[in-house]
């Protein structure tokens, strides 16, 4: 397939690129200094701005899926979601936040006592994107939440996956790495299964 990946030179972004261009999918890997993406087969390099909704859905015209790893807080879920809507991409795709999932019905991770402030910006924004789409009815969308901790560490292949409660492995961590959230975000676009859906991926 030919898939776009916006916001391909960050941790997450980086790392769905290699694992698709690693499945032979064709990717087009778009940021803002593409000469910080690295050299490798089936990935190619432009330059895009995630606040130039126009510029953006030119750059994802023809692709068989996007995916938005982007900063909530450094982006407009607006712009992003008309983007993708006007470039009639087959499928978007949102590298999501934890926040937005539940730690009891109706409670979201972002509104418990303990979550950290430096991040509360940005996973109250990430709550609003998937606000957002919930209400698109002809884009198909769909938001992979990672666990709590999201960080760098091995390709495993082994993980489960949920909807929308927060995942938390038996010693209590909830965490997944971007290796292994990039083999999840990849398996989902190879065999659909979560159209106009959230789900969540952990150990």
């Amino acid at each position: 397939m030919k898939i776009a990946v916006i916001g391909a030179s960050g941790n997450a972004g980086s790392r769905i690129s290699a694992e698709l261009a690693r499945r032979g999918h064709a990717v087009t890997a778009i940021a803002r200094n593409p000469g910080r993406i690295a050299a490798q087969a089936n990935v190619t390099a432009v330059e895009g701005d995630v606040l130039d909704q126009a510029g953006l859905a030119r750059l994802i015209a023809g692709h068989d899926a996007a995916i938005s790893s982007v900063h909530f807080t450094a982006s407009d879920p607006v712009r992003l979601i008309g983007a993708a809507k006007a470039s009639k991409v087959g499928r978007y795709l949102v590298v999501g936040g934890a926040g937005s999932l539940e730690v009891a019905p109706g409670v979201r991770l972002v509104t418990t006592p303990r979550f950290p402030a430096a991040y509360k910006a940005e996973a109250e924004k990430g709550g609003a994107f998937l606000d957002l789409l919930r209400g698109e009815k002809e884009l198909n969308w769909t938001f992979l939440s990672p666990s709590a901790l999201f960080t760098a560490g091995q390709r495993t292949g082994k993980f489960r996956l949920g909807t929308d409660q927060l995942l938390t492995a038996e010693d209590g961590k909830s965490w997944i790495s971007f290796e292994d959230f990039a083999v999840a975000l990849a398996d989902e676009i190879e065999r659909p299964a979560h159209i106009r859906r959230r789900f969540t991926v952990g150990y």
